[in-house]
């Protein structure tokens, strides 16, 4: 009941409008000000590695990701210098506009996960609340945005059955 309720009502479309636009100007803002001030999340990497979320026994909780971090993310920082703004920036703007909504919900979770592996807490688990809402809902969280536009029209371009041939069974 509550599913329906979120993926179909046009009350729970405008309650999601006000999620997304939370949502959305803290990513955009968040990722405006690492385009424009000069990012470099290198201190940020080496401090992941060095201090990693540990258990009660003290070892590494997520010791897949302080690897995945030593060993790709941290060789290739100019990569993910480029990607981490951008990236925010995007998920913030595609939340705002309500285009592409379910994706930009989903890498922005992606996004929070990967923050949250790395020890960062802050906000995130709010963040993971509100977009998780917000992927659950599916069409409905950019009803008003412009997924109103973008949904039909990628549905009818990508969704087009091959032609029968006249003459030759399907």
């Amino acid at each position: 009941m509550f599913a329906t309720f979120l993926r179909e009502n046009k009350i729970a479309a405008g309650i999601l409008l006000a999620i997304r636009l939370f949502l959305g100007f803290a990513w955009m803002t968040a990722g405006w000000g690492k385009l424009t001030g000069g990012f470099d999340a290198s201190g940020f990497l080496k401090n992941a590695i060095a201090n990693p979320v540990t258990g009660p026994d003290g070892n590494a909780v997520y010791g897949w990701y302080v690897n995945f971090l030593e060993s790709f993310a941290l060789p290739n920082i100019d990569l993910f210098n480029f990607l981490v703004p951008l990236g925010e920036f995007l998920v913030g703007l595609g939340l705002i506009l309500g285009a592409l909504t379910t994706a930009a919900a989903f890498f922005g979770l992606v996004m929070n996960f990967s923050f949250f592996l790395a020890g960062t807490v802050s906000h995130n688990p709010t963040d993971i609340f509100l977009g998780a809402i917000i992927l659950f809902a599916g069409y409905n969280a950019g009803r008003y945005g412009l997924d109103r536009c973008i949904v039909p029209f990628m549905n009818k371009k990508f969704n087009k059955k091959a032609p029968v041939s006249a003459g030759k069974a399907a």
